[in-house]
């Protein structure tokens, strides 16, 4: 039974979304009445894609597709959709299949734990049930409560998203056991090709090269490092029902393996329900290259060309383009061929993408998994075959064939996806939480790939898996914007950290980067770290610009990627002090003195203000600005920091909103997003920067944080009780205890692990600072703690 806790019954009744009553563009039900008519539903004369983006088109004002940019499906073996589904996820991926299932006219339901019951996927669909509370073990990956949601709405499908339940055959088991669909594989096939072991056995039955490793079932710690042993390190421990870079660690040494394994295990269990885990031989300079494929149940099955998803952090993409650039047409014919091949083994339907190691130093590729579900980076292959990939889900699940043969799908211009992910890139990337304080993005061209059956070039080519790339195309670039949160939204520590993605496309690389480089310039988050920043400095790097790709681009290039941040500039600096000083002292807007005594009170017309900024990085001097107002308006401006001093002169200057700063600098006329973040409620002033007021200076592709000191008197009434001794050990983010490893007057040594963490499903071992004795411990196993709560103190031994 579903939860019926007073403090969650009202959530528990289905909501039917206001989003969902009041925002169907008018337009696109008419565009369907005029081409879909009942009697004629089975003849889809206009794709429903391309209905969607002209209505997106007209209503924004840009111009239509054109309208022959499909294939009709043969009206004799077409199988009506279905009437309403349920969508067991949530963030992004919720909100993409509610887009094109409302662009069908089916009715969707949405499930949410309590923790996301005002979020965006819960507000676009048509009902919404609560599921439980936050953990995903009592709420997403809970099979009896989605299946009861089932029956209670009338969903007659399910659409599992990726993540959570998508690859969980006994899901796929029970759904049909109830006679509701699994919009995804047999289960028979997820058990296949889900498990790494397995799907590796079948890819060398086929004749497919795997990576040499252990794919067995013994899972003896010992017996696991005499394996890795003998196929020679470094080797990559991987759960075998793993995805997404969740139970992966690579090691380099025997002395690592074993922290390595236990780490590994315990992390695939909380994430998939299965510890095993399989060890393969790392492969030094890899490139991660994978294969779109889509089968039905009538036996057909497609390639729809590949991606290039190598450069990653934390063994996750951050990054993927389609095409895979430099790739010769004889290795797309290959890959695609053998991912076909492995398709049709398990007799696969549905979406699914097999994903290959290409070794840049030999050349050659090797099978490495199959996953059984749509991916997070399928939009890039939609753009360049202009179709859209749920829609093809739900034909091919209502029993339909496929839309398209090998032949008709086309190749065209060039792809990317950048996934806007709330973590610290300067700190190994970890995870971040907190509430999107500011959320402006740049303005998305269309909701759906624009059809591109019209650029579709014919092959010369013997091989139906040859095309022939339009890299020429008369098409305006285009952009996507895949979100599942809206500004003031929470991030939280329950779930994968991911924001939104930003999807670009051109008639080749070089437009397509350079649309994507602007799109990042123009996205901006505050109140949470974001790796936008980083993703903009990856996009304009030689190696990356030049497609030298690889899965360790990032430590390759990390000094590239991460320069010294620099001095706050002269001109950030001197717009950060107007912000602050038209802001507690606003321009009057009315002729009488009482409007203005605050800022002329004792001055007269004379105001001034000297005001100090620190940047982020607290090993740096501060700055001072001093800013001295004069008649009409007009400031003067002198900017101090530790290497120079710059005066403005004259500057004139307002706010046109309360983000945004007009001013004009030495005659240039700037706007500028300034953003501010206070620290939390309740936290104590300190001297550490969480405590106090940021500025976040959006100027040009740049953003500066700047922190406004907390006055002297705030600080002695803190007591700066967040100062940290140098053996004391504090949470990097908000997350949940998973093992404290010491106890008070335990004896430690330097790099020892003492607590294991875990946020956005990511875990995160603590090291002793020090030498010494534990002094306190101030944390249990499975307790929330906040970022930068003192875990684990250790005293120093004496020097």
């Amino acid at each position: 039974m579903l939860p019926t806790r007073p403090s969650i019954a009202s959530r528990s009744l289905p909501r039917i979304s206001k989003v969902a009553r009041t925002t169907r563009p008018a337009l696109i039900t008419e565009l369907h009445s005029r081409v879909v008519s009942p009697r004629d539903s089975h003849r889809r004369v206009v794709s429903s894609a391309q209905v969607a983006n002209l209505a997106f088109s007209q209503s924004r004002g840009f111009a239509s597709a054109a309208d022959t940019s499909f294939t009709a499906l043969s009206h004799s073996t077409h199988k009506p959709l279905f009437d309403k589904i349920l969508i067991a996820n949530r963030g992004e991926i919720a909100c993409r299949v509610i887009r094109t299932a409302r662009k069908l006219g089916v009715k969707t339901v949405a499930v949410y734990s309590e923790v996301d019951a005002d979020a965006l996927h819960v507000q676009l669909a048509d009902e919404a049930y609560c599921i439980g509370p936050a953990p995903s073990a009592e709420s997403y990956l809970c099979i009896d409560k989605i299946i009861e949601v089932c029956h209670r709405s009338g969903a007659q499908a399910v659409h599992p998203g990726y993540g959570f339940l998508s690859e969980n055959a006994t899901f796929a088991e029970r759904l049909a056991q109830e006679r509701i669909t699994f919009i995804g594989p047999p289960a028979s096939a997820i058990v296949s090709m889900g498990s790494k072991s397995e799907s590796k056995n079948i890819m060398s039955a086929a004749g497919v090269p795997v990576v040499p490793g252990y794919h067995g079932t013994n899972q003896d710690p010992d017996f696991l490092q005499q394996e890795a042993s003998r196929i020679g390190y470094p080797v990559l421990i991987k759960a075998v029902h793993g995805g997404g870079g969740k139970g992966m660690r690579t090691v380099h040494s025997g002395s690592e393996f074993k922290d390595a394994l236990e780490s590994a295990k315990r992390e695939a269990v909380k994430s998939f329900s299965n510890g095993d885990v399989l060890v393969e031989k790392y492969i030094e300079r890899p490139r991660h290259v994978e294969v779109q494929v889509f089968a039905d149940e009538l036996g057909g099955c497609v390639s729809l060309w590949e991606r290039d998803c190598s450069v990653q952090r934390r063994n996750q993409k951050i990054i993927e383009e389609a095409p895979a650039p430099g790739l010769s047409p004889e290795l797309r014919a290959d890959l695609s061929a053998k991912a076909v091949a492995a398709a049709k083994a398990v007799n696969y339907v549905g979406a699914g993408t097999v994903e290959f190691i290409f070794d840049n130093d030999t050349e050659k590729f090797y099978f490495m998994e199959m996953n059984t579900r749509l991916q997070v980076e399928h939009p890039v292959t939609e753009m360049i075959t202009g179709l859209d990939l749920v829609e093809w889900q739900l034909e091919v699940a209502a029993g339909n064939p496929l839309p398209l043969e090998q032949s008709a799908i086309p190749l065209v211009g060039h792809a990317f996806e950048a996934r806007i992910y709330a973590e610290n890139p300067r700190n190994n990337f970890l995870p971040d939480s907190g509430q999107l304080v500011y959320l402006s993005t740049p303005e998305p061209t269309h909701i759906f790939a624009p059809p591109l059956d019209a650029h579709r070039l014919e092959s010369s080519s013997e091989s139906e898996f040859t095309p022939v790339v339009n890299t020429s195309a008369a098409l305006a670039p285009a952009l996507r914007l895949e979100q599942g949160f809206e500004q003031g939204a929470q991030i939280g520590v329950f779930y994968d950290p991911m924001i939104a993605k930003l999807v670009v496309h051109g008639r080749d690389r070089t437009e397509a980067l350079r649309k994507l480089r602007t799109a990042l310039e123009e996205y901006r988050v505050v109140g949470v770290s974001t790796n936008v920043e980083f993703l903009r400095t990856l996009a304009g790097n030689h190696a990356f610009i030049a497609g030298e790709v690889e899965t360790g681009f990032i430590p390759k290039h990390f000094d590239e990627l991460f320069p010294p941040i620099p001095e706050p500039s002269h001109q950030a600096l001197a717009q950060a002090a107007l912000f602050v000083v038209l802001r507690d002292h606003p321009a009057p807007t009315s002729p009488s003195p009482w409007s203005t005594l605050t800022s002329r009170r004792f001055g007269g017309d004379v105001y001034e203000r000297i005001i100090t900024l620190q940047s982020e990085d607290t090993e740096a001097a501060s700055a001072t600005v001093h800013v001295h107002s004069l008649a009409n308006g007009l400031f003067d401006i002198t900017t101090r920091t530790g290497s120079s001093e710059h005066t403005f002169k004259s500057v004139s200057a307002h706010l046109a909103s309360p983000t945004l700063l007009n001013a004009t600098l030495e005659d240039a006329l700037v706007r500028t997003t300034i953003v501010s973040q206070r620290p939390p409620a309740g936290v104590p002033a300190s001297t550490s920067h969480n405590t106090m007021e940021r500025l976040h200076v959006f100027h040009g592709a740049r953003k500066t944080t700047l922190v406004v000191p907390s006055p002297a008197w705030l600080l002695s009434l803190g007591g700066d009780v967040l100062g940290a001794a140098k053996g004391a050990l504090r949470a990097p983010m908000p997350s949940v205890v998973v093992e404290v490893r010491v106890r008070e007057g335990e004896r430690v040594e330097v790099g020892q692990p003492v607590v294991v963490l875990e946020s956005m499903k990511t875990e995160t071992v603590l090291r002793a600072p020090v030498a010494g004795v534990v002094k306190a411990v101030a944390c249990s196993k499975g307790e929330m703690v906040e970022e930068g709560r003192e875990l684990v103190d250790v005293e120093e031994d004496a020097a």
